[in-house]
């Protein structure tokens, strides 16, 4: 490996450049370079190649790649409803999740939405070793939710991607994030269930738009839930069901609601 790196170091200097085309020709030099190449060919093929975590089909549909990348992270503009619907899918496909730094988060909300709790581990209040905590729930669970009190630094951000690379983790933010592959966020949200001074909040629609670093955003209209406790698609050609929103209908969430599924 020090062979290869004093190749390098001498190619890029200017009063190297052809003494370096001499040291390439040595056979037993070129024979090292190759590997590299293979070595960082295959790196790339990894890369390329990232296997994804099924979350709901409606989400995953305006995902990069169709589904949440291992080793990658992901920002949600705080929504807890939104949230358990990203994580509902890894854990009924039998994968442990983390929760760090989110004391609110409804356990009785995330298991109506799907979410096992017997794979569920919550860590309410981190403090200021937030950071060391998430990575440290990096190396044994799948998918980790975090919500950072501050600004990470740029060295512990990189730090933090490269452990989530190599355990194959993925990571969900609430909030944003540097480097983040998609950013989630609802807007449009409207309640419904609340008759003439009378009844309960049953169900909502949002519209839910995804934001990647690559292509333009993405967004879809969602039950998030509908009025079985059910996370799906709006169909915009079906007749309306009991207590859906009606046009131009809108309530504002509750205190209780946005602190269990917000």
């Amino acid at each position: 490996m020090s062979v290869a790196i004093d190749i390098f170091e001498c190619m890029f200097e200017y009063e190297g450049m052809a003494s370096a085309a001499a040291i390439l020709d040595d056979s037993p030099t070129r024979a090292t370079v190759d590997e590299l190449q293979a070595r960082i060919r295959s790196m790339q093929t990894t890369t390329l190649d990232t296997r994804t975590i099924p979350t709901h089909p409606a989400i995953a549909r305006l995902l990069p790649g169709g589904g949440l990348k291992e080793g990658a992270t992901y920002s949600v503009d705080n929504s807890a409803t939104l949230l358990m619907a990203l994580l509902a899918g890894p854990s009924a496909a039998g994968s442990w999740c983390g929760v760090i730094g989110v004391p609110e988060f409804g356990v009785e909300a995330a298991q109506h939405f799907g979410i096992d709790l017997e794979r569920l581990v919550l860590v309410p209040h981190p403090g200021e070793h937030w950071l060391g905590v998430t990575a440290a729930i990096a190396d044994v669970i799948s998918v980790v939710v975090t919500r950072p009190p501050k600004r990470a630094s740029d060295s512990s951000v990189a730090r933090l991607s490269a452990r989530l690379r190599q355990r194959g983790a993925t990571l969900i933010v609430l909030g944003p994030w540097p480097q983040s592959e998609a950013m989630l966020s609802l807007s449009d949200s409207r309640w419904s269930g609340i008759g003439q001074g009378n009844g309960h909040l049953s169900a909502r629609q949002a519209t839910v738009t995804v934001s990647s670093r690559m292509g333009r955003p993405q967004s879809a209209r969602l039950w998030l839930p509908d009025p079985h406790e059910q996370f799906r698609e709006v169909d915009r050609f079906a007749q309306p069901e009991p207590g859906s929103p009606r046009q131009g209908s809108s309530f504002p969430e509750p205190a209780h609601l946005h602190e269990a599924a917000g």
